[in-house]
């Protein structure tokens, strides 16, 4: 009896292309609630304290995880990503005809919803169909793609604002999202194993649950435990090193992005060609070590070491930034990936939350070179369970 051939594989182009699209999708209305809305805010006259409130305006990406089943077990990644796109297109429509107060609130509470529900099937549906040879590739480029689009619609639309006006810009914006959307709208359902209908808060629970389950969370929390006590301290020193805002802007901010992405895309071809655990420990302690480029600006200040502090945290920061996408695409094992990838960089954003709060703390106490060398050694315990965290996979090697 004959065998018919199996299908070839799809090329790592055709599979990763469409995902990089979408992470340009996902960026979008990350930049318009965080860098266009406020500058748009302050030019319609609106009060700092106004502004400073519209932060807020960003806890729907902190509360994903809340309605991330629901992404899981209903319609597809597809259909999810489309509507939300869609939203946050007519919420760029409508924001320039609204006057600043509730209205405005409004729409912008909604973009952000549509947001971080955008994302939540992004990385479900990234996270259940790229090959593990490929993830780590993918999270290189998507970190290139989402950054791109922030800087595109924050950087790019607050530039061209004064010229074009911040209608147009809006409008672009919408145009750009509902194109997305129709995209989005092709992309093919992917059928969904049987824990995800049937059972699905036991699988969720029995996921946890397995042995590793603590490991994984305090590996998770710990990983990049070091760069978020270290990154909200780093333009306070700068200024008070005695660099400019234009230098802060130009080199630590601008190229500082450019130099992440640059890491992001170095780490996540590391990532493909060496394996997932080794990439963990070697990037992860390079990401580690380039902290104590500041303490070391800190103890011995000049220019020019600032400046070299600032391009090695930015590439470390991106290198560990494409080790700790892929591991978590592994680490959902892809079932209910929407869910739990939305659980697990939540967890992430927690350590940032938590370190963020209490960096200034600990800078002032301890002085700047201290506290600088304090991040190194935050970032090391998490090496401790990468063993652990091996065997709750099940892998011996790559």
């Amino acid at each position: 009896m004959s065998v018919a051939p199996s299908a070839p594989e799809p090329s790592a182009a055709r599979t990763l292309g469409p995902l990089v699209v979408l992470y340009v999708g996902s960026g979008l209305p990350y930049g318009v609630v965080h860098e266009l809305a406020p500058a748009w805010l302050i030019t319609e006259g609106a009060s700092l304290e106004t502004v400073g409130l519209a932060t807020l305006l960003g806890l729907p990406w902190t509360l994903k995880p809340l309605w991330a089943p629901a992404v899981d077990r209903y319609g597809n990644a597809g259909s999810w990503i489309c509507a939300a796109l869609a939203l946050v297109g007519l919420c760029c429509v409508a924001l320039p005809s609204l006057p600043i107060g509730p209205g405005v609130a409004a729409a912008l509470l909604l973009m952000a919803f549509g947001g971080a529900t955008q994302d939540v099937a992004v990385d479900g549906h990234a996270a259940a169909v790229t090959p593990p040879a490929l993830q780590g590739r993918l999270n290189g480029a998507r970190v290139a793609a989402w950054r791109g689009a922030v800087l595109l619609v924050g950087g790019g639309g607050v530039a061209l604002a004064p010229t074009l006006g911040f209608p147009v810009i809006y409008g672009l914006g919408a145009a750009l999202c509902l194109g997305l959307a129709g995209f989005a709208f092709t992309l093919p359902a992917r059928p969904r194993p049987a824990s995800e209908t049937t059972d699905y808060w036991a699988a969720l629970l029995a996921w946890l649950a397995r042995p590793g389950g603590l490991v994984m969370v305090a590996f998770v929390l710990l990983y990049k435990l070091g760069d978020a006590a270290l990154s909200p301290m780093v333009k306070p020193f700068w200024l008070h090193s005695g660099m400019s805002l234009v230098e802060l802007g130009l080199f630590s901010t601008s190229l500082g992005a450019a130099l992440t992405v640059i890491g992001a895309l170095v780490g996540g071809e590391i990532c493909t060609r060496a394996g997932l655990w080794p990439s963990l420990v070697g990037l992860g302690l390079v990401q580690a070590v380039t902290n104590l480029g500041y303490a070391a600006a800190a103890a011995y200040p000049s220019r020019e070491a600032v400046m070299a502090a600032s391009v090695g945290e930015s590439l470390g920061q991106g290198l560990g930034t494409a080790a700790t996408l892929t591991l978590l695409m592994r680490l959902c094992e892809g079932e209910q990936t929407a869910t739990r990838f939305a659980l697990l960089t939540a967890l992430a954003g927690l350590t940032r939350v938590l370190a963020g709060a209490v960096s200034g703390y600990g800078a002032a106490r301890l002085g700047y070179t201290p506290y600088f060398a304090l991040t190194f050694a935050l970032a090391l315990p998490a090496f401790a369970l990468l063993p652990a965290l091996r065997r709750r996979l099940g892998e011996t090697s790559r």
